[in-house]
């Protein structure tokens, strides 16, 4: 009666460390979920400047945001510079990319079959005007300033 018994408690010992012995995940695997997770084409919150920090809205203040940016860049190109060299032209769609750092790059861009751009001559416009732009703070995303680009339309031409 004993042998058994302590056979039986063996068995019940050996089987019951088996129940705390539970497989750790692969912290790869886990790596590789969270990241499937992640939606990379969105930000948490969108760049910012001063003047749209108070709105509450996130589509107003992404409104807010774009708007203040073309106004600015619109003023700064003014009507002496673009206008001028091409006088046909009343938009230009602007590359505009937001670093972490905060600092900001502006590229013209150009379709192929519209009219015939010297995208040196832009550039330099462009980045004389452009430079000591007013602060704009970087995109977020879980946390992390992370870089930003979009094409902005700017109107170059107003009509009066």
């Amino acid at each position: 009666m004993k042998k058994t018994l302590q056979l039986i408690v063996a068995a019940v010992l050996l089987y019951s460390c088996q129940l705390f012995d539970k497989k750790v995940p692969d912290e790869n695997q886990l790596l590789q979920q969270e990241l499937q997770k992640i939606n990379w084409e969105e930000v948490d919150e969108l760049p910012s400047v001063l003047s749209c920090d108070t709105i509450k809205d996130p589509a107003v203040k992404k409104q807010c945001f774009f708007d203040y940016l073309a106004q600015t860049i619109q003023e700064r190109i003014g009507l002496d510079t673009l206008q001028m060299l091409y006088p046909k032209t009343d938009t230009i769609s602007v590359k505009v990319t937001i670093h972490p750092d905060a600092s900001l790059q502006f590229e013209p861009q150009f379709l192929k079959d519209s009219v015939a751009y010297d995208k040196i001559k832009a550039d330099s416009i462009l980045m004389a005007r452009l430079a000591n732009f007013p602060k704009v703070e970087p995109a977020i995303k879980r946390g992390i300033k992370v870089k930003t680009q979009f094409i902005l339309p700017v109107i170059i031409k107003v009509e009066k």
